[in-house]
């Protein structure tokens, strides 16, 4: 397995924990509002997971913390491409 395929399995593992215990909330309200204009339930998990590499990639090439005001602002604006 390549390690971009890796990285994907392990930030979709991150969408799925954060949906079956519903923390954040968010990532549950972003997921139901992405499937009801139409996004499959792969489609809406890996929009889902941009979300999370963005808060990676700041955490790893920045060194910031988890940003979750961020991070609530990046799914609220799905399907939009998040922000950094």
């Amino acid at each position: 397995m390549k390690k971009s395929d890796e990285m994907r399995e392990q930030i979709l593992d991150i969408v799925n924990n954060q949906m079956v215990g519903n923390e954040p909330p968010e990532t549950n309200v972003a997921y139901t509002r992405l499937i009801k204009q139409g996004y499959s339930d792969n489609d809406a998990r890996m929009l889902l997971g941009q979300c999370i590499a963005v808060e990676i990639f700041n955490i790893a090439k920045h060194k910031q913390q988890f940003d979750k005001e961020r991070y609530v602002k990046n799914l609220s604006n799905l399907p939009k491409e998040p922000g950094e």
